[in-house]
């Protein structure tokens, strides 16, 4: 016989959060694909289930595209303390930021989704720059720590870099790019490289010669002889 006076808990279901954690991967791709004209029927059946379960998770479709953001930055929070625990520091530190520059893939191409929200974006954002200045501060100060590299600048500069590169190039070799820039940062903050990142920067910004090619000195353009002289 059950005692009815004794409170009876029930254990979530040991597939709920597998289940959330596949209509996110679902919505994040299809809201990348499609931005604000991705339907939340649409996510609920590529995802395998009913309306009824996604609205269990996300009752709107602004929980749900702040809950993608959400997921993706904690996800890059997550990766530098696990890189951070099972990488040499500058090994480390390029994974971290490789990583990055997918986040910023995926909020580029979210971004009209994250447009549409209700409440706009700042609170948003505001709240996952500690998470994301903390995943690179734990990263650089490792690196550093273990004398593999020497930083002139603000780390969070490292990041700007990047962001910039794939706000300025939206393009299909933007992430492409930006992962260039990546090498390019490492090897320019390598203790002993022999330049800070903003020379290297600078000498990469340089048009290169072709192979081959051999500089002429530049001649001033001789007077012409005046008649009868």
């Amino acid at each position: 016989m059950v005692d009815e006076n004794k409170a009876v808990t029930r254990k979530p279901r040991a597939d709920a959060g597998r289940n959330r954690e596949q209509l996110l991967e679902t919505a994040k791709a299809i809201f990348e694909a499609k931005g604000s004209a991705a339907s939340l029927e649409e996510i609920a059946r590529e995802a395998g289930f009913g309306i009824g379960t996604l609205y269990r998770h996300f009752p709107t479709r602004d929980e749900l595209v702040e809950a993608v953001y959400r997921s993706e930055i904690e996800h890059l929070a997550g990766a530098a303390r696990r890189f951070a625990e099972t990488m040499p520091p500058v090994d480390a530190l390029r994974a971290w930021m490789r990583l990055f520059v997918d986040h910023l893939a995926t909020k580029h191409n979210m971004s009209e989704a994250l447009n549409s929200l209700v409440g706009g974006t700042s609170a948003l954002y505001a709240a996952s720059t500690d998470l994301v200045t903390g995943a690179m501060k734990l990263l650089v100060e490792r690196a550093v720590a273990s004398g593999e590299i020497r930083l002139e600048m603000n780390p969070l500069d490292l990041l700007r870099a990047l962001a910039g590169v794939m706000t300025v190039g939206s393009g299909p070799g933007a992430k492409a790019n930006a992962r260039r820039l990546v090498e390019v940062l490492i090897a320019g903050i390598r203790a002993g490289d022999g330049g800070t990142p903003r020379s290297r920067l600078r000498a990469e910004a340089r048009p290169t010669r072709a192979k081959g090619h051999v500089a002429t000195p530049k001649t001033r353009p001789s007077r012409r002889s005046k008649p009868g002289s």
